[in-house]
């Protein structure tokens, strides 16, 4: 049997077990496993965490038992955990100006909760600086696309553009995150900018597929947006699943949006196969 809890941040999903409860050399099944939407509990990522006095660690893993570097969603998912005590009688502490460190693959992710309302916690997390910022060109899915490649603790290509169709965005996200361009694959973002102050995203991401949101998405496509597509380094980044707030400053990224908890359980099923 395994612990879990469910927690999504604009319907991009996650599971929480703690580390300790699962071998590390079965993680990848499991997280295969239980990331099914039709046979497990369904996700778009299985998090393996472990409670800090400062807040927690964690290794996540994508829905096909893939590495993943970090998540900023995933991140605030896991500090709504921590806050609400994480399976805990008592309440950890949900108040605003509460501050967390989660220390993840790509680094350690200062977080403050900010605002509180009903089930849903909004945290501002600071997710460091982007790096290796450059333009390629590439030939995608039959066309020839300028994008924007970077990493935002992991990797990321964005193409700014008008948002296409469901067929053709996911042909273009397909195609793009497995580029030979991207020798570790690529979450992509399909950004639009509307405004100075206002870009629209289209996800598909790395082990996953189509999501509703993305943290580190966001971020991406802020950079992208602000480098090169005329947006100001202050803006509003509205996924599918909602809008979150990415702000570009000498001190790096910051991310601001919300995680809320949905349940905790037990897988009472058999354990994955290898």
């Amino acid at each position: 049997m395994v612990d879990l809890v469910k927690a999504h941040a604009y319907g991009n999903d996650f599971l929480l077990t703690p580390a300790s409860g699962v071998a590390e050399g079965t993680r990848r099944a499991w997280a295969r496993r239980l990331c099914d939407r039709h046979t497990g509990a369904g996700a778009d990522g299985l998090i393996f965490y472990t409670v800090t006095p400062d807040g927690a660690t964690m290794r996540l893993l994508n829905a096909d038992g893939s590495d993943s570097e970090v998540s900023g969603n995933g991140v605030r998912c896991l500090a709504a955990w921590v806050v609400r005590g994480a399976g805990a009688v008592t309440d950890g502490g949900a108040e605003t100006g509460r501050r967390l460190v989660i220390e993840t693959d790509a680094g350690t992710k200062a977080l403050e909760l900010v605002g509180i309302e009903a089930e849903r916690l909004t945290f501002s997390a600071a997710m460091g600086p982007p790096t290796d910022l450059r333009q390629l060109r590439l030939r995608a899915a039959g066309e020839d696309l300028d994008v924007v490649a970077l990493r935002v603790g992991n990797p990321q290509c964005v193409a700014l553009m008008p948002l296409p169709d469901r067929s053709r965005f996911l042909a273009l996200g397909e195609a793009l995150s497995s580029h030979e361009a991207f020798p570790e694959g690529a979450n992509v973002e399909l950004a639009e900018v509307s405004s100075a102050d206002h870009v629209r995203i289209l996800i598909w991401e790395r082990g996953v597929g189509p999501t509703l949101a993305s943290g580190t998405g966001a971020c991406a496509a802020a950079v992208a947006a602000a480098a090169h597509g005329g947006a100001s380094r202050d803006v509003a980044v509205e996924a599918p699943g909602g809008t979150q707030r990415v702000v570009w400053s000498e001190g790096g990224l910051e991310l601001t949006g919300w995680a809320e908890i949905l349940w905790a359980g037990r897988w009472m099923g058999e354990a994955p196969a290898g």
